[in-house]
């Protein structure tokens, strides 16, 4: 029974992470900075989420993993603000500070 869960788990994981990349392959470059934006957003609420499981106190397992996701998350939106920032920066004429 856990071997069939396992492999399920597995087929939505590879899939998922097939259509991501096929969509975002597709994006134009005009827009990727609106996409990255939206992405950050969700990984701020990702970010809250996972400081609420790290501080629920509910074990030692739970708040490992929760700091785990909490490392994962910050960097995450650190990242995306970087990248960010990048793309507007390029955007900006040369004699603009």
């Amino acid at each position: 029974m856990d071997l069939d869960r396992l492999l399920f788990g597995l087929y939505v994981f590879t899939l998922a992470a097939f259509l991501g990349f096929q969509v975002i392959s597709k994006v134009p470059q005009l827009l990727h900075t609106p996409l990255m934006a939206f992405t950050n957003a969700i990984s701020g609420v990702s970010l809250v989420a996972a400081l609420v499981v790290a501080g629920s106190g509910r074990g030692p397992l739970s708040s490992a993993l929760g700091m785990l996701a909490v490392c994962a998350a910050t960097v995450n939106v650190v990242g995306g603000f970087i990248i960010t920032d990048r793309m507007l920066r390029m955007f900006k004429r040369k004699g603009t500070k």
